[in-house]
């Protein structure tokens, strides 16, 4: 077993002591014989199965205490076989997550406790325990030692005096028999290994893509790769996947069977853990079996396949007879290679052939290649496109990232990213969710200097040295880097692989050029996206952790920059840049007094800024407003607000801006008492920190704590001032906003109206943007809920403009204005007002939108209009089909829609030729079924409005039940 392991298994890289066992067809097989070894031993050698190893197999479980039952004592953390050796000691012990075990007989029993997860504590096991028979017989049966001969082991056992020498003597003879095993095992696994190459996967797969399509005589619905990027080695597999032997992947859709997502590699093709739910990426875990080609694989998946496949016609069979011999040549060399190898008698020889056959197997990989084929033809320009890696740079080392995706990975890309756009409360988490085409600039087009000499700029990049390399860094920042002519020119020449190599180097002045660069060229979209793909991120990431104050500003700045998509604000997330830069805020060892300048150095008041704006640009993600607030990020942005710095404050508010969205930034925020200095920033002169001030309090107004606080450190007052500033229409909608949201508070409505808020809120009814418009009539319908208010608002002439929004289709827009709509017609002569203007037709057809909330918030609005109506009963039947179809939103499943319906009906009722109407059209059994939910649901629901709403029906139910009975028997 020693040897095996030794030689046989394959090992990860790493120094000794750390190295682990890989992922590998090869690795599995050898596990799960071993696992069959020493699950039978107890039956099959009961008395070796006694024997007490010279020392105990230690490593780390991931068995649970419960999962012992009978024949051990069990705690909380620990575990004691009652199985015990002459000392009393027992066999096998666990405290939590150690576990060491003594026995044969015990390590049976584990195994059959572990279930489905024998294969891993095997595994680990094994690589806890490097030379297991040394531990079980001690160190006289060293594996490593070269003299570990079958007679060798004789003579030791039998110069042995241990009274246990028979059986120490038939252990080592079976596990010397494991271990010529596990090698014979070995050769054969190996010796039947396919080797794969990139031109045959690269044939099957457009051989397939011939002969798919949406036919029932076609053998595939759809075959894709998941990336169209080629590198020169043929693969398409990232470069960090290809040292595994990986080709490709690609995406299979049969006719009978779900979407496959398969792994192409070296030995074979199996299917894969598919695209991550959480990230959007391959899980290039292996999920079956492995399989000699593509169309083995798919005969095996899908029957409709393989019967299609048998009923092509003879062009395919004898298409794919080539391709099967281009397979079996090189499998033909090989084997002839392996008999040459192979003497004919002596054991040592054979083994020592079958270790080194396996090892020059297992070594010989792809060579991983980091250059890919532009799928876009250059014509006379293609000399541009050379391979960057064959471009040799002076002292530094080659690196890049995976290849760039491209059109046909970004449609398989988006249905994982639903996932992080669903969850996440920010109304920016959508921006430039489309990616965007990759536009490459085309031969016959006319270009600009200025794109040939920054191509020239970019060899000289390639080749220089150190020195060559800052002079074309500086001469390349000198150009308008803002252009786009620019920013393409060194994308489309390689420059930006070139680029992000250098910031993997050791020199500062290369790194801070090439950021300096970057940090230029990302405000471009296409080129952001480029970063991503060429693995930008995760090096940026590192440099945050600099000694060099200016190589973290520009890292940060840049990583600002890519982070406005996300992918981008994931990759930064996941390789640990939220908390580097949460640390970046911590600017100096007294920044809670950053107030006071002279105590902060001004570079790192910097860090601090480009820190913050990095922050601002990931925080568009819920999961990363998550990983700011545990990384600490909510006390230090709020000492960061007490600065004098507006360009400090500006990204500052703008993350709070952000995260406010989420209920546990708002008790956060409260508790750091950051409302105040939001407050205090209303008050500034610059309008883009007034805009994020306001748009955080808008967030954070949610919560009644907040509405108070904004009130008592006298923020109303500012609110109301910077209405009458119009022009910018973005920071309007954040005022008009939290307006809206203070306006919940009673106490708060007083003060809007102290300072002549309601008044310039109703001279903003008309001309302005719909995201203005919905917090205006918003903050109007809060504050009309009082009797002054109404009165205010139409003496303004106010009514008419709410009427006029009736007609429109934002459905956030309609909800707002028929609350609005329907508090002002609680006062009589508004209620004319709207009759006149046909308010109320317009609301009983808002009845028909599609949007439950816009349906419910206009049965609301009917139920003071109906009350205030000269003739309501007339009135109600004036509209067509109107009866019929407030009775038929009574089978909604919606129970705001049902709640504020019934209550619209009570109304209707109180007119007896509509309540003999409505009792026609079969209400009763409708009302009775609406009201058996209700009850269920308030005495189910935690939600004391749900609660509130349910009772407020069920005695709008109870009143109409009682009409239609009185009017049954008059």
């Amino acid at each position: 077993m020693g040897v095996a392991l030794t030689r046989s298994a394959q090992w990860t890289a790493a120094g000794y002591g750390t190295r682990t066992l890989e992922i590998t067809p090869l690795n599995e097989a050898i596990l799960k014989e071993i696992i069959m070894f020493v699950e039978s031993f107890i039956y099959k050698h009961p008395q070796e199965a006694k024997y007490v190893f010279v020392e105990p197999l230690e490593w780390k479980t991931n068995l649970d205490p419960s999962a012992f039952e009978s024949g051990y004592i069990v705690s909380e953390t620990t575990v004691k076989s009652e199985e015990v050796d002459k000392d009393g000691q027992p066999l096998l012990s666990v405290s939590v997550p150690h576990i060491k075990v003594r026995s044969f007989g015990q390590l049976s029993r584990l195994l059959l406790i572990a279930k489905d997860t024998k294969l891993k504590e095997a595994q680990a096991c094994i690589e806890a325990n490097r030379d297991p028979v040394t531990k079980i017989l001690g160190l006289d049966y060293n594996t490593k030692k070269e003299d570990t001969s079958v007679v060798n082991i004789l003579d030791k056992i039998t110069k042995d005096e241990d009274p246990e020498s028979e059986i120490k003597m038939k252990l080592g003879m079976l596990l010397k028999q494991l271990d010529l095993h596990l090698l014979n095992h070995s050769l054969k696994h190996i010796s039947l290994e396919i080797c794969l190459k990139p031109t045959i996967v690269k044939n099957d797969i457009e051989l397939l893509k011939h002969f798919s399509g949406k036919g029932e005589q076609t053998v595939l619905e759809s075959i894709d790769y998941t990336s169209d990027y080629e590198f020169s080695n043929g693969c398409r597999a990232p470069p960090w996947r290809q040292i595994h032997g990986e080709i490709c992947y690609v995406l299979v859709k049969p006719h009978d069977v779900e979407t496959l997502c398969i792994t192409c590699s070296a030995e074979g093709v199996f299917l894969n853990g598919g695209k991550t739910d959480d990230e959007g990426e391959i899980n290039y875990e292996r999920k079956s079996e492995i399989y000699k080609d593509l169309v083995t694989f798919l005969k095996e998946k899908s029957a409709k396949f393989s019967e299609n496949m048998s009923k092509q016609d003879v062009r395919f069979s004898g298409e794919w007879k080539k391709k099967e011999a281009l397979k079996e040549a090189p499998k033909k060399e090989e084997a002839a290679a392996l008999q040459k190898a192979l003497p004919a008698s002596g054991k040592s020889v054979l083994e020592k052939n079958q270790i080194n056959f396996g090892k020059s197997q297992m070594t010989k990989r792809l060579e991983p290649s980091l250059n890919w084929k532009a799928t876009v033809d250059f014509k006379k320009h293609k000399s541009l496109l050379r391979d960057t890696q064959e471009e040799k740079h002076g002292g530094r080392l080659e690196r890049s990232g995976p290849p760039v995706s491209h059109r046909r990975a970004q449609l398989v890309r988006k249905s994982a990213e639903k996932i992080e756009e669903i969850i996440s409360g920010s109304s920016s988490e959508s921006e430039e969710d489309e990616e965007p085409p990759d536009h490459r600039q085309e031969a016959n087009v006319d270009l600009p200097s200025e794109y040939w000499q920054i191509q020239k700029l970019v060899k000289y990049l390639k080749g220089g040295n150190q020195i060559a390399t800052v002079i074309a860094l500086c001469s390349m920042k000198d150009f308008n880097l803002a252009q786009e002519t620019c920013q393409l020119a060194i994308r489309d020449v390689g420059g930006l692989e070139v680029l992000i190599n250098l910031l993997d180097t050791d020199e500062v002045k290369c790194k801070i050029g090439s950021l300096k660069i970057l940090k230029e060229i990302s405000h471009n979209p296409q080129i952001r996206r480029n970063i991503v793909d060429l693995g930008g991120l995760p090096i940026m990431v590192n440099i945050l952790d600099s000694p060099h104050k200016s190589l973290k500003c520009l890292a940060a700045e840049t990583i600002a920059n890519v982070a406005k998509f996300r992918r981008a604000r994931r990759a930064v997330r996941r390789h640990g840049g939220i908390t580097k830069l949460v640390a970046l805020l911590d600017c100096a060892q007294n920044s809670g007094e950053l107030a006071q300048s002279s105590l902060c150095d001004a570079r790192d008041v910097e860090v601090a800024r480009c820190g913050a704006l990095a922050l601002w640009s990931c925080s568009k993600s819920y999961m990363n407003k998550e990983a700011i607030r545990k990384a600490g990020g909510i006390p230090l942005l709020a000492g960061l607000l007490k600065t004098s710095h507006e360009n400090v404050l500006i990204p500052v508010v703008g993350t709070l801006q952000e995260c406010a969205s989420e209920e546990s930034y708002r008790a956060a925020i409260k508790a750091e008492r950051i409302i105040e200095n939001l407050v205090k920033n209303l008050s500034s002169e610059n309008e883009q920190l007034q805009e994020h001030c306001a748009m955080a309090i808008y967030q954070c107004a949610e919560d009644e704590e907040t509405r108070d606080l904004v009130r008592l450190h006298g923020g109303l007052k500012p609110l109301a001032s910077l209405l009458n500033n119009t022009d910018n229409k973005e920071r309007l909608a954040a005022v008009t906003g939290a307006i809206w949201k203070c306006s919940i508070s009673k106490e708060n409505v007083t003060k809007f109206r102290e300072y002549k808020a309601i008044e310039t809120l109703v001279g903003l009814l008309t001309d302005q943007p719909e995201e203005v418009l919905v917090n205006v009539v918003g903050a109007l319908g809060e504050c009309c809920q009082e009797y002054e208010n109404r009165v205010l608002v139409r003496k303004c002439g106010g009514i008419q403009p709410l009427v006029n929004l009736l007609v429109g289709i934002n459905q956030a827009l309609l909800v707002n204005v028929t609350k609005a709509v329907g508090a002002c017609a609680v006062e009589p002569e508004s209620m004319m007002i709207i009759d006149r203007l046909d308010g109320v037709r317009l609301l009983w057809s808002l009845l028909k939108n599609p949007h439950p909330h816009v349906k419910a918030s206009a049965a609301w609005a009917l139920c003071p209009c109906i009350q205030n109506a000269k003739d309501a009963g007339e009135m109600v039947r004036s509209f067509v089909g109107g009866l019929e179809l407030v009775v038929n939103l009574l089978k909604s499943d919606n129970k705001e829609v049902l709640a504020s319906v019934c209550a619209a009906i009570t109304n209707i009722a109180k007119d007896q030729e509509n309540l003999a109407v409505i009792t026609d059209h079969g209400v009763v059994p409708l009302l009775s079924k609406l009201a058996n939910t209700l009850l269920l649901d308030m005495v189910g629901s935690p939600d004391e409005e749900l609660q509130e709403a349910a009772a407020g029906c069920i005695s709008n139910i109870r009143r109409l039940a009682l009409a239609i009975e009185k009017a049954r028997y008059t």
